[in-house]
């Protein structure tokens, strides 16, 4: 291109074919490199209006959101023509944006021996025919300053993603299993018939979690022992929430602050964070959509 250019720039001085003989290039190609000139500057203009409107939402979203994600959110602007993800991400790599991604790793399945071990209902298909019928969970660490962690309990709808239940403490004893189902029973009003899959950690096998799992009519299941695939999507979840929250930290500052940023990303993330496996909207947003259909159907 910049040969291209000096040849342009002075071809009142020396002939074009003179110029490209020396410089080794193809005379078609210089022509054809001139007549696009204009649509090359359209190009360009129309990448910098698009690059505007990505770094806008890229920062709306504190710099969570990849190509897909913000590909997504440019086409409900109906003011503008629909964008193509590979459009965006060429656009955000060009602009030296990048979704941020990071992974930290911490034992938090320690199983009890003399505990029941529950059969696997779900066998790593992680989906359902309508919500509120199986969930997953899992416990994971957030690492605070001075050495102290605080532990989160999830209950997650397969059907839509829905995060309907946690609980956040800064002990893993069984109660905080207890009240993160407790919690998705409050939110759905009844958890009757569904299943709860879960690993093998001794909150998990408890006698009083299977109590109070026979109380709500839930039954459990529980994967393998050592295969993180068997509640992959438990781990998922566990691995999106610490990139985005904790982003290039460590640990959070204190367990207030702790509690303080899970609440406003799990609440986002129900009614807000665009989601892969919900076509790109938030978990909300596709159990109301999906819902009309499911009643037509039914």
């Amino acid at each position: 291109m910049i040969r291209f250019q000096f040849v342009d720039d002075h071809r009142t001085e020396y002939s074009v074919k003179r110029m490209c003989d020396v410089l080794k290039l193809n005379r078609s190609s210089f022509y054809k490199w001139v007549s696009t000139r204009k649509k090359r500057r359209l190009k360009m203009y129309s990448d910098a209006v698009i690059g505007a409107r990505i770094k806008t939402i890229f920062d709306d979203e504190h710099g969570l959101y990849g190509a897909k994600r913000i590909a997504a959110s440019l086409k409900e602007d109906t003011t503008y023509t629909p964008i193509n993800h590979k459009k965006v991400a060429r656009i955000m790599k060009s602009m030296g944006l990048k979704g941020f991604s990071k992974r930290r790793r911490c034992i938090t399945t320690r199983r009890k021996p003399g505990h029941r071990v529950m059969p696997d209902l779900v066998g790593r298909k992680f989906t359902a025919g309508e919500p509120n019928r199986v969930y997953v969970g899992d416990i994971t660490y957030l690492p605070c300053r001075g050495g102290k962690n605080m532990y989160l309990a999830t209950v997650i709808d397969t059907y839509s993603r829905k995060l309907a239940g946690y609980a956040l403490a800064d002990h893993m004893r069984v109660s905080l299993v207890i009240d993160a189902l407790a919690h998705a029973h409050g939110v759905r009003g009844s958890l009757d018939g569904t299943i709860f899959h879960s690993d093998h950690g001794s909150v998990y096998t408890s006698q009083a979690f299977r109590n109070y799992c026979s109380s709500l009519g839930v039954r459990q299941s529980m994967g393998a022992v050592g295969t993180s695939a068997d509640n992959a999507l438990a781990e998922s979840f566990n691995a999106t929430l610490k990139r985005e929250v904790l982003r290039d930290r460590k640990v959070f500052d204190n367990p207030i602050s702790c509690r303080q940023e899970v609440f406003r990303w799990c609440m986002r993330y129900n009614t807000r964070r665009r989601h892969s496996w919900c076509n790109l909207v938030a978990p909300d947003v596709f159990e109301a959509e999906t819902s009309a259909i499911l009643t037509t159907a039914a």
